[in-house]
């Protein structure tokens, strides 16, 4: 015993020494510019990573760090609504380091993400699989919804009953199975319940959209089984003077116009900011004629405030969405005319301590979403959405010590759910959920490995039937091998589980969303996925590479299955929730070369197979095969990027769908970048199915009568001030 206590005790104090012994500390600095003008730029927020470190520059555009510890490290300058910067550096022990930084007004190159482990890093670190769109990215595209903006990612489609609906699949995953947020916290909407609702969220106003491929489980719950898309609006950091940005686009075949606009006043610790916008559109055109009852109109604002005396924050805000679109229907049907009245208020505080000496920092939110919708037949209401939630979450961040950093907290929310009218398909229903989460990382310079778990607990009570509790525990693994200078191996191992949704559980009648007659299980167990996720990466000067493969096995699977028999009275097809063991696997792969310093090829390609494994059935609604090539060239203030997309036919169909045909479409983006000291004016121009090609989406729900937009045209302006 005495041996085996001095051997403990001599292995303690080696950790102990390891870890505390002292390193002689360095400088680092550099300067910040605007790579098109060459201008200084100040109020530039640059962080170090790894040590979750930040300054801003100052007028002449330098910054400095001191007492920085030898090692290696990232670092990374960020400005509103402006693609980072990113660098990485080598510092020696009592050395001073230079990094200096180019803010490029372009797409990104590299990215970071704050989605994947709650902590920024960048997407090639990332033990998930992450994809990231930013403002420049997004306003050149123009989108109307978060689905359309996303659609042609690597390993996203787009789910659609109309263009006003759409919403992100990722994998082939849909529905409850997809989180979707706004700076990291939901937006209680009602989009996963059904296809004929759409996400109330303006992404012209997004600074950036980051997409988690695969579970996710592990920080944001069970509805994250699929993957999460978190849309950021930034305002997380103080700055002097004023920030801004105003869009106006426009464009063809839809009639569509509209704007956004934002402005930041900041000083050293407060920071005001504001923002609104709306669009409209009308019906849209196809090959075949012009898809009657397609319009869409949104409206948005937001408010906020923020201090941040020193190392403690604290800032709230209110916003306000409005979106308003109509459902196609089947030309058999035109005598009925169905939209879709959508608003939501959200009201959010968040607070803690950053940067702090101690081991840990905090964070802590609150989340209020009133949320409502009513569906308008013929003119009329003819049924009410209204949820309410009530959303908390708490996180600590351990300042990383040695080889180990990490994160742990808690998360809750309560719901109520309500619908009154023709199609109230579930009861008023109470949901309550809490959970507690730890995530961890142990850094050994050349290997990291990751790792963490979840327990959570969703309980449903609803009104005249039996309440239902579900526990679950979540649990990921994962680890990142270097290969060589630039390239990566990486692999995750997830276990997660899902409990059933309200609609799943409780749904009893005609639904226009799925155009069936859907009756619910409130007998469904819980699910459980057991998935891996092999990742091999390369990033260098002229050549970035990702190839992706994943496999995941989902006991009691959660599908809606059409019976083959209809209900008299509404005409729709008797559809019963159900479960069954399924697989889904694929692949992703990405290929972007530098054949010249501003030219740059970029290939893409993404395939998933989803099977009931029993029967070896198809899954309904699986994305085909798709791939993409493009050419991302820059000269001075000009950016063009013509691109092909194309997607094989799809006819590995689920009994009751039908084949959609394989398509190629042609699209180019232009935009020319006139760049100021402290402004830059970005004019951009997006012309998409230059062919006027006919295709169908096979995810879409009325692809038989409604295929997609036809050619046309939109136009971008841009002004970003700072």
């Amino acid at each position: 015993m005495t041996l085996r206590y001095n051997i403990s005790l001599l292995i303690t104090l080696l950790l102990l020494t390891s870890v505390c012994f002292a390193q002689s500390s360095g400088t680092l600095r550099g300067v910040v510019t605007l790579e098109l003008s060459g201008s200084p730029v100040h109020n530039v927020k640059v962080s170090i990573l790894q040590l979750k470190r930040a300054v801003w520059t100052k007028e002449d555009g330098r910054y400095e760090f001191s007492n920085v510890p030898p090692g290696r490290y990232t670092v990374v300058a960020h400005l509103d609504r402006v693609p980072d910067a990113i660098t990485t550096v080598e510092l020696s022990a009592g050395a001073t380091g230079t990094a200096d930084l180019k803010l490029q007004l372009e797409p990104l190159k590299m990215q970071i993400t704050v989605t994947a482990s709650g902590s920024e890093e960048t997407t090639f670190d990332s033990i998930q699989s992450v994809e990231t769109l930013g403002s420049l990215e997004l306003a050149q595209k123009n989108p109307l919804t978060l689905g359309e903006a996303l659609e042609n990612e690597t390993g996203v489609a787009k789910r659609s009953l109309g263009p006003g609906s759409t919403r992100p699949v990722i994998r082939g995953f849909d529905g409850d199975r997809v989180l979707v947020m706004v700076d990291g916290g939901r937006i209680g909407s009602l989009a996963s319940q059904s296809s004929d609702h759409g996400e109330p969220i303006n992404v012209l106003a997004a600074e950036k959209v980051e997409v988690v491929r695969g579970p996710a489980t592990l920080l944001y719950g069970s509805n994250a089984a699929g993957g999460v898309v978190n849309v950021i609006t930034g305002h997380d950091s103080p700055h002097e003077g004023v920030h801004g940005y105003l869009t106006g686009v426009g464009g063809t075949n839809n009639s569509q116009a509209g704007g956004s606009g934002g402005l930041e006043f900041g000083t050293q610790s407060w920071l005001l900011w504001l923002n609104g916008g709306g669009q409209r559109t009308n019906d849209y055109k196809t090959p075949t004629g012009t898809i009657t009852n397609s319009f869409t109109r949104s409206y948005d604002g937001a408010v906020g405030l923020g201090w941040y005396p020193g190392k403690a924050f604290v800032n709230t805000s209110y916003s306000y969405d409005h979106p308003r679109y109509g459902i196609p229907l089947e030309p058999e049907e035109p005598e009925e005319v169905r939209v879709l009245n959508m608003r939501r208020h959200n009201i959010r505080a968040t607070g803690g301590f950053h940067d702090l000496d101690s081991f840990l920092s905090f964070r802590a939110s609150f989340n209020y979403n009133d949320y409502q919708h009513q569906e308008i037949p013929n003119g009329v209401i003819g049924a009410v959405f209204k949820n309410k939630t009530y959303l908390y979450d708490g996180m600590f961040d351990q300042r990383k010590k040695g080889r180990w950093s990490g994160s742990f907290g808690y998360w809750g929310m309560h719901r109520d759910y309500a619908a009154t009218g023709e199609e109230t398909l579930s009861p008023p229903t109470l949901q309550n959920a809490v959970a507690a989460f730890a995530l961890e990382t142990f850094d050994l310079r050349r290997i990291i490995f990751q790792f963490g778990g979840r327990i959570e607990r969703n309980g449903f009570k609803p009104e005249g039937l039996s309440d239902r509790s579900f526990n679950g525990a979540s649990a990921a693994a994962g680890v990142r091998i270097p290969l060589w200078e630039g390239g990566a191996f990486v692999t995750n191992y997830s276990h997660s589980y899902r409990a059933p949704a309200i609609e799943e559980l409780y749904n009893n009648g005609p639904h226009d969303g799925t155009l069936l007659f859907e009756i619910g299980d409130a007998n469904l167990k819980r699910e459980l996925n057991d998935g891996i996720d092999l990742s091999l990466r390369h990033s260098t000067g002229r050549l970035r590479a990702e190839v992706n493969y994943y496999y995941y096995h989902i006991r009691d699977f959660v599908f809606l299955a059409p019976t083959g028999e209809f209900d008299e009275e509404s005409g729709f097809e008797i559809a019963n929730y159900s479960q069954g063991t399924s697989r889904f696997q694929g692949t992703e792969a990405k290929l972007d070369i530098g054949v010249h310093r501003n030219i740059w090829l970029n290939f893409a390609t993404d395939y998933v197979k989803a099977n009931l494994t029993a029967s070896d059935t198809p899954l309904p609604r699986i994305p085909p095969w798709r791939g993409r090539f493009g050419i991302d060239a820059d000269y001075k203030g000009l950016h063009v990027k013509p691109e092909v997309i194309m997607a094989r036919d799809q006819d590995r169909i689920f009994p009751t769908e039908t084949r959609t045909a394989g398509y190629t479409t042609f699209g180019l983006i232009a935009a020319y970048t006139v760049a100021q000291k402290h402004a830059a004016h970005i004019f951009s121009v997006n012309a998409f199915n230059l062919g006027d090609r006919l295709y169908r989406n096979h995810v879409s729900l009325i692809k038989e009568f409604a295929p997609e937009i036809g050619r046309g045209v939109r136009f971008t302006y841009t002004l970003r001030f700072f």
